[in-house]
């Protein structure tokens, strides 16, 4: 099959989404990051916007990239001007990008409204800035806003302002349905007319106000398109951009499209996240391809028919994308349930074992309770291992206080925990303060053991979630507590329930000590 051109804008469509941004060191390190994945263009921002963009294109040029072209991104000229005059053409040409990308209008009623001059002076501004472009850059793309609503509301005119851009002698002209309305249905019929209009290189961008971003996206593909732009997760103004990260997979898998290696689709979940993580966001764990739920089952039925034959309930490999094969523990559960965890945690069940029925009983009476595994694999792990009366206990705790008193009106109120462990036939009594009860009572735990334990040090509290579970008492209802904690070399989720918040906290931090002793003992055998 064709070669597809990915055409990344996580860096400038996707940091117009509400709670993105990017500083310039995060930009470099993501536009390396898309290298490294395969992508063929990379569009670092508008330069002739901001201070951030300037220093972005100046900084990439130290930057020696595999294969990436970066493009810089910006409109045609103002109107009653010439394109050498224009400082927003000029500053495209003084960023040196290996592309110019910029937008002009399609439809007639942004030509009335936004820019107010006439249907054929707009015409004229998208021949002469890409032919002016294109005399100084090396390659120049056309993205036509607006493109699909401008040809529903006037066929004609669209096409025009289309073959205008083509007679600048533009590389790509890219259709973009800017609104993000257009159904998966409208595309094939409105690709064909420009198909056998305009015999330039076509491309789509999309976004996703319906939903369709992605579908539209596959669809231009199917109806000629060999450029795609998108971004990573999605990220983008309103409800966002086409998903690159469901676009790529879909193009090479499914659609059999050359576009990246193998190699390089593995990274992809890796890429994901880490572009998350730079957007201080958290990853959306339903997210198709590369969530961590895109490939997590819970049903028992389902577990056993997935461990004979993967693809009774997964569309594709997880690994193909970086990803794995899950299987969640709750009150769905069934034996297989079970079995594939105890596997994943080296712990040698027998489906015919008595202790296995007893550990499915045991999570369904505690998920009934209100505990919940999922996310806290950790504390299920901990748990078989009580059931099985493998877990060394490593330390007990005798007893704990925890105080919060608040001395005058303006003041936060302070927060004091006391603690008493007992490691061997040695107790150890302390005392810490924290911002909050349930931060005191970590660093006082922490004071105790890591004269016992001293790589807890290392231990590191990265997520605390706490949900009031449904039970009509109000401030007397029972609530879950989920902490996510992390050292050098993983994560792990821990749990705790009780109608009193402090006690929650208390169970699945001390499971989360727990879990990280156990592993580092099983690391240093």
């Amino acid at each position: 099959m064709s070669l597809i051109h990915l055409y990344d804008t996580t860096l400038r469509d996707g940091t117009q989404a509400e709670d993105v941004s990017f500083l310039v060191a995060d930009k470099i390190r993501i536009a390396e990051k898309l290298d490294d994945l395969g992508i063929h263009y990379i569009e670092g921002g508008w330069p002739g916007s901001n201070p951030k963009d300037i220093s972005f294109f100046k900084e990439i040029k130290k930057v020696r990239l595999k294969q990436a072209k970066i493009a810089a991104f910006g409109s045609t000229r103002r109107a009653k001007t010439t394109p050498d005059k224009d400082n927003n053409i000029r500053t495209l040409i003084q960023a040196e990008p290996d592309t110019v990308t910029i937008f002009g209008k399609t439809w007639d009623f942004h030509v009335h409204e936004a820019l107010r001059i006439s249907l054929e002076e707009n015409l004229e501004l998208i021949n002469d800035s890409l032919a002016y472009l294109k005399s100084h850059v090396g390659e120049v793309i056309y993205d036509a806003e607006h493109f699909f609503d401008g040809y529903k509301a006037n066929p004609e005119y669209a096409l025009q302002t289309l073959k205008a851009a083509e007679a600048a002698g533009v590389d790509c002209i890219v259709l973009c349905d800017t609104n993000g309305g257009t159904l998966p249905h409208e595309i094939a019929p409105i690709m064909d007319k420009v198909r056998s209009a305009i015999a330039t290189p076509l491309g789509i961008h999309a976004h996703n106000d319906s939903e369709c971003a992605v579908a539209n996206s596959l669809m231009a593909v199917a109806c000629g398109a060999v450029h795609v732009q998108g971004t990573i997760n999605g990220f983008g103004e309103r409800c966002g951009n086409a998903n690159l990260c469901s676009i790529i997979p879909a193009l090479k898998l499914k659609l059999k499209h050359d576009c990246i290696s193998d190699e390089q689709l593995k990274t992809l979940r890796i890429l994901s996240r880490t572009i998350y993580e730079l957007a201080n966001l958290v990853p959306n764990k339903h997210q198709p391809y590369v969530g961590n739920s895109a490939f997590a089952h819970k049903g028992g039925v389902h577990v056993s028919a997935i461990q004979r034959h993967a693809e009774t309930y997964e569309h594709i490999r997880p690994e193909l994308v970086g990803n794995l094969t899950r299987v969640l523990v709750s009150d769905l559960s069934g034996r297989s349930n079970i079995l594939v965890k105890a596997e994943q945690f080296n712990i040698n069940l027998d489906s015919k074992d008595p202790l296995t029925q007893e550990i499915l009983e045991n999570i369904k009476d505690l998920e009934n309770k209100g505990f919940q595994f999922e996310g806290a694999e950790a504390s299920f792990e901990l748990l078989m291992r009580r059931a099985l009366g493998t877990l060394r206990p490593f330390f007990s705790v005798i007893g704990f206080r925890v105080l919060d008193s608040k001395r005058v009106e303006e003041e936060k109120p302070q927060s004091e925990a006391t603690v008493q462990v007992k490691v061997g036939g040695r107790i150890e009594h302390t005392a810490a303060e924290g911002n909050g009860p349930v931060n005191a009572l970590d660093h006082a735990l922490r004071k105790a053991l890591e004269s016992f334990y001293p790589q807890l040090r290392e231990m590191r509290l990265l997520d605390y979630k706490v949900r009031v579970l449904p039970a009509g008492k109000g401030t007397a209802s029972v609530t879950r507590v989920l902490i996510e904690s992390g050292d050098k070399t993983g994560r792990w989720g821990t749990v705790g329930v009780s109608d009193n918040i402090i006690d929650a906290s208390y169970q699945a931090l001390i499971d989360a000590f727990q879990y990280k002793l156990v592993k580092d003992q099983e690391n240093a055998e």
